[in-house]
């Protein structure tokens, strides 16, 4: 039988001795989480203990508990290494660091999503930072960066892999100079600039470069020249990458830059209407080979709704164009005609508007 064009199979039964298999390893699971259960509550921080808890994570990673079991047992361990002479203290957590680190990447190879796996990760490498010499602390963390790129080289779109290599470079960056810092920054903008070029519907990507452009501008002490150097080349970026316009990714970007008060807070009042009013030519020109791109107009009616916040009012003129891009719209996305009736009801007129 079909049902909606898609051809239904019969499960495959399993055999007896498939089953009888399957049984043996739940009995085997939870043997072994008993034991784990009961070395742990008894405090045997062993190597044993520690290879039996490999065991249960590497058949089940989601499993939280035995990640908390793994920390006392490495605490233990840690403790342990202490107690030895300073450099050689040093050492050992360092080596003890190192082996849990590749024993966790097989999982992430195959589980790169499980966020208890990360997590576990991340202490790890904040025990380093802890318990380690600056120094020793720090290629930890650099290394973290070098792996964390081989990933998202993977899985250019992986949004937890973006927003782990957020948590990495700022961790860095407080382990490094002011001068290291800002200089970090600046290779992560030219890294995401990089990840964009390969992908452009990469959202995380675009959003990584949002975050980063007003860190940007502070750490540099951009003057006003610099701020609206940075605002015409991203417009540019961004307007190169439009030649798609139905990637909505490219249009949340574009939101974020047409707002320039954030970028360029000292633009005049004229200057602010002149850039949404060349946005929106250049905008009206996409629509040609594209009348059926509902994202332009949505841009449309943005700008010129921020050219009336600006100016402080909405001329009649504005106000017809956006009824006739409303219009459009309701043919375009009938699924969400309700909501562009609901806007147009709450349109002004040709009124004082707040700026």
């Amino acid at each position: 039988m079909a049902s909606h064009g898609v051809r239904r199979f019969k499960p495959v039964e399993k055999t007896p001795e498939e089953r009888q298999q399957e049984l043996q390893k739940i009995d085997e699971y939870k043997s072994l989480e008993r034991l784990v259960s009961e070395k742990v509550a008894q405090h045997e921080y062993t190597v044993e203990t520690l290879q039996g808890i490999s065991d249960l994570l590497s058949r089940n990673p989601e499993y939280y508990t035995v990640w908390n079991y793994r920390r006392q047992v490495l605490r233990h361990q840690f403790v342990d290494a202490g107690n030895c002479a300073e450099g050689e203290s040093s050492n050992q957590v360092a080596e003890l660091i190192k082996n849990d680190l590749v024993f966790l990447m097989p999982l992430l190879r195959s589980f790169p999503k499980c966020y208890w796996i990360w997590n576990y990760r991340l202490w790890l490498l904040d025990e380093a930072r802890r318990l380690l010499p600056l120094a020793m602390s720090r290629q930890f963390w650099q290394e973290e960066l070098v792996l964390v790129g081989k990933m998202l080289t993977l899985d250019s779109r992986n949004f937890h892999g973006w927003g782990y290599r957020r948590l990495v470079v700022e961790t860095l960056k407080q382990l490094g100079t002011p001068a290291e810092a800002a200089s970090m920054t600046q290779k992560e903008f030219e890294y995401a600039k990089k990840m964009i070029g390969a992908n452009l519907s990469n959202f995380s990507a675009w959003h990584y470069r949002t975050k980063l452009i007003q860190r940007l501008l502070e750490e540099q002490s951009a003057s006003d020249e610099e701020r609206r150097k940075m605002l015409d080349d991203e417009l540019t970026l961004i307007h190169q990458a439009l030649i798609d316009p139905y990637d909505q990714s490219l249009w949340f970007y574009h939101q974020n830059l047409i707002r320039p008060r954030t970028m360029a807070p000292n633009l005049s009042t004229s200057e602010r209407l002149q850039y949404l009013r060349n946005e929106i030519e250049d905008i009206q020109e996409m629509l040609d080979g594209a009348e059926d791109c509902k994202y332009t107009y949505q841009a449309l009616i943005e700008c010129t709704l921020l050219i009336s916040k600006v100016a402080g009012r909405l001329s009649t003129e504005d106000r017809e164009q956006i009824l006739s891009w409303l219009s459009e719209l309701k043919q375009l996305d009938p699924l969400r005609k309700q909501r562009w009736l609901d806007f147009e009801k709450t349109l002004p007129g040709e009124e004082t508007l707040p700026v």
